[in-house]
């Protein structure tokens, strides 16, 4: 076979693995989805109310400005029976587009804050007072797989 053949054989091989992976793309079972942040909380023990005070304030109007911005596209709180100490018993949990709604996050939450709390500074302090009443156990951020 001469090099010229070869050449040929290999860019017609490329072709065909990259068009069949293409097709395999579409024969998916499932498309992508929402992505998905999940916060998992444990409040201090007595202070569930008080807790949820904030939840129902502040943390609702900033996710209601998000929303009308266009950052994210649901929220949802969701309580939880947890097992032991290091367990959350409230979930919050917020929609997003996709992947790329993340993109310039910071600013976004900068720029929510101030309209919220009235500085990115009084935003910080209530962070720092509501230690006091919860703890907050980590997050994690997924992606939706819808089913064909």
């Amino acid at each position: 076979m001469t090099k010229k053949n070869r050449v040929a054989a290999c860019a017609a091989f490329v072709c065909l693995a990259f068009s069949s992976l293409a097709a395999l793309a579409e024969d998916r079972m499932y498309s992508e989805g929402a992505v998905v942040n999940v916060a998992r909380i444990r409040t201090a023990n007595g202070h569930f109310d008080d807790y949820m005070k904030y939840i129902t304030t502040t943390w609702k109007q900033t996710q209601e400005a998000a929303k009308k911005a266009g950052y994210i596209t649901d929220y949802k709180v969701l309580t939880a029976e947890p097992r032991n100490d290091n367990e959350p018993d409230i979930l919050l949990v917020v929609f997003y587009k996709n992947w790329a709604a993340l993109d310039g996050a910071l600013d976004k939450g900068d720029a929510i804050a101030n309209l919220v709390e009235g500085s990115i500074e009084a935003s910080a302090h209530s962070f720092s007072d509501r230690d006091k009443i919860r703890r907050t156990l980590g997050s994690e951020t997924m992606q939706v797989l819808n089913l064909k």
